[in-house]
C-alpha cells in the first residue's frame, strides 16, 4: 500500500463528517471516491492532504505513521492535489506558474530558460504537451488544467489527488483528461479520483470506494460493478427511469433580439437572438469564457447590454434593474452560488427568503412574520433533501452541493414563467441531480419557459428540447433534440465546423 487511512473520524459540531472511515491506495492504481453531497469524500482526502485534522484515526504513507498539519506536509510526503478551481497567475507564463516558490535560478535571478527547458521535458515525459511560454491568460480551460497537474508532478508528488476533475471540460477535453490520469498510472503514479460522474469512474478506475453517510459502505473493483450499481449504493435505493415526452411549446416567454455587450472596446456578445417557449427547455452549450455567463447576466439585470433588446413574458426588460426583471416573471439560479446565489453570512430561512420578503405571508405593513419565515424554509429544506441542523445555520456551514440545493429551491419555488437554470447541479451528487431534473422537467410541462446553461453537455443534451450552441459570443448552431451527438456539439462548442456530408 502506498498509502492507509485507519478509522478516521472528523466532526463539525454537531455534523459527523467522516465516521471511523478506513481505506487504503495500492502503488499505481487508480481509485475513485463517489458519495452524495455531505457523504464525507471531500473531507477525507482534505485530511490526507492536510487541509483538515481528524478528530481520531490514522494515516500511513511509505508505512510510517504522518501528521499533516498543512499541504505544504502532505506535498513533502509525495501527495499532491489538482483542485477543481484552478491555482494560477494570469499574467504569467506556464513555466513561470509551474516554477512559483521552487524556482531555478541563476545568481538572484531566475533562470528562465532553464525553467522553459525543464517544463518542456516534464510536458515530454508525462505526453501532457504544452508551451511552456505561453500565458495562461491565453491558454483554455483544458491546458490550464494541464499547468495544474505539471505543478504537482514537477514537486514530485507520487500520489495525485483529483478533485471533480471535469467540472469544466469540453467532451474532447475529458476524454483528453482521462487518458492522461491513465498515462500517469501506468508511470507510477498514484491515483485518487472524487467525481460525480460515475461514467469517468467506470472508464478509468481500478477500485473504487462508495460512501453515505458519513461512512464507506462499499468497495468495488471496477470491473465486477456498473454505474447502476454505484448509483444505488451511493444513494441507498434503486433510481427509477423516466422517459422525457416531446414537449408542447406554447407561446414565446423570454427573448433577447440582436444582444450585444461591449467591454473594455471588445465585443463580448455579438447580435444575440434566441427565444424560449412556454412548455420547453432550451440549453446554451459552450465552453466556459465564450459569453454565456455575460449573456445570463444582461438577461436577469446584472449587466447592461450595449445593445439589442430583452423581452419577458412579453415585457421590455432591457437594462432594467433586477428586482423589475425578476417582477416581470422571471427566476435565475444562478452559476455562482456564492457570488449571486446567496449571502453566505445569512442564516438558511434569510436565504430561502431573498426576492421575496415583502410578500405576503411573510411580511405586511412592513411587520415582518418570522412563524411563517421559519415554516417555509423548513418546508423548502425537507422538500429538497438539504441536510442541515436548523433553519437558523449560516450558509457558509453547508457544503457546496446543500447550498447549491437550497438556492435551487428558492428559486424553483416561485412558479415564475420564466426559470434560468445556469449549472442547477454544480457539485450535485446523482440522486439530488435526478431529484432536479424532474422538477425542471415538471416545471416545462406545467407551462414554464426553462433556460439551461450547463457545462455538462449530458445534462444539456438529456434535458434540452431545443440547443443554442455559442461560441465567442456568437450563436454558431441551433439545434433540436436528438438531431446532434456530443462530440458535434463539442467541435462547434471550441470553433469548429461540421461537415454534414
Amino acid at each position: 500500500m502506498i498509502f492507509e487511512m485507519k478509522h478516521i473520524t472528523k466532526t463539525y459540531d454537531t455534523v459527523v463528517a467522516n465516521d471511523d472511515v478506513s481505506l487504503h491506495l495500492n502503488p499505481g492504481e487508480i481509485l475513485s471516491i463517489v458519495g452524495e453531497n455531505g457523504a464525507g469524500k471531500s473531507t477525507i482526502m482534505k485530511i490526507l492532504y492536510g487541509l483538515e485534522k481528524p478528530d481520531s484515526g490514522e494515516i500511513i504513507v511509505g508505512g510510517a505513521p504522518r501528521h499533516f498539519h498543512n499541504p505544504s506536509d502532505a506535498m513533502a510526503a509525495g501527495i499532491g492535489m489538482v483542485q477543481q478551481h484552478f491555482m494560477l497567475f494570469e499574467q504569467m507564463t506556464v513555466a513561470e506558474n509551474i516554477v512559483f516558490k521552487n524556482e531555478l535560478r541563476k545568481g538572484l535571478f531566475m533562470d528562465m530558460d532553464k525553467a522553459v527547458e525543464t517544463v518542456r521535458q516534464l510536458s515530454d515525459r508525462y505526453g501532457l504537451k504544452i508551451d511552456p511560454k505561453a500565458r495562461i491568460a491565453d491558454c483554455p480551460v483544458g491546458l490550464r488544467q494541464r499547468v495544474e497537474i505539471l505543478k504537482i508532478l514537477y514537486q514530485n508528488a507520487e500520489i495525485i489527488i483529483f478533485d471533480e476533475p471535469s467540472a469544466v471540460l469540453t467532451p474532447l477535453e475529458v476524454e483528453a483528461l482521462l487518458d492522461t490520469i491513465r498515462g500517469l498510472a501506468k508511470a507510477g503514479k498514484s491515483i485518487v479520483l472524487i467525481t460525480h460522474k460515475l461514467q469517468e469512474v467506470m472508464a478509468v478506475s481500478d477500485r473504487v470506494y462508495v460512501m453515505r453517510q458519513g461512512r464507506v459502505v462499499a468497495e468495488r473493483m471496477a470491473a465486477e460493478t456498473d454505474m447502476e450499481e454505484l448509483a444505488m449504493l451511493m444513494v441507498g435505493h434503486p433510481l427509477a427511469s423516466y422517459q422525457i415526452d416531446p414537449p408542447v411549446p406554447g407561446k414565446t416567454l423570454l427573448e433577447t433580439r440582436d444582444l450585444c455587450l461591449v467591454e473594455n472596446g471588445r465585443k463580448v456578445l455579438s447580435d444575440i437572438s434566441l427565444h424560449v417557449n412556454a412548455g420547453e427547455i432550451v440549453g446554451i452549450a459552450g465552453v466556459s469564457g465564450n459569453g454565456q455567463s455575460e449573456l445570463i447576466q444582461c438577461i436577469t439585470g446584472l449587466t447592461r447590454s450595449t445593445g439589442g433588446q430583452v423581452l419577458v413574458a412579453g415585457t421590455d426588460v432591457t437594462n432594467r434593474s433586477v428586482k423589475a426583471i425578476r417582477d416581470a416573471g422571471l427566476a435565475h439560479i444562478s452559476e455562482d452560488r456564492y457570488v449571486w446565489g446567496s449571502a453566505t453570512e445569512g442564516t438558511l430561512e434569510e436565504n430561502t427568503l431573498m426576492v421575496h420578503q415583502d410578500d405576503t405571508p411573510f411580511s405586511k405593513r412592513g411587520i415582518v412574520n418570522h412563524k411563517a419565515i421559519r415554516d417555509y424554509a423548513v418546508r423548502l429544506i425537507r422538500e429538497f433533501n438539504v441536510k442541515a441542523s436548523s433553519p437558523v445555520q449560516k450558509m457558509r456551514e453547508l457544503s457546496g452541493g446543500n447550498a447549491q440545493k437550497l438556492i435551487v429551491a428558492r428559486e424553483m419555488s416561485l412558479n415564475t414563467p420564466v426559470l434560468i437554470c445556469c449549472e442547477p447541479t454544480r457539485g450535485i451528487d446523482i440522486g439530488a441531480m435526478e431529484a432536479i431534473h424532474r422538477r425542471m422537467l415538471q416545471r416545462r410541462d406545467q407551462g414554464s419557459a426553462i433556460l439551461l446553461v450547463s457545462s455538462e453537455l449530458t445534462e444539456i443534451m438529456s434535458l434540452s428540447d431545443r440547443i443554442y450552441v455559442i461560441f465567442e459570443g456568437r450563436i454558431v448552431g441551433e439545434f433540436t433534440r436528438g438531431s446532434m451527438d456530443d462530440k458535434h456539439l463539442g467541435l462547434l462548442m471550441v470553433g469548429g465546423t461540421i461537415n454534414h456530408e
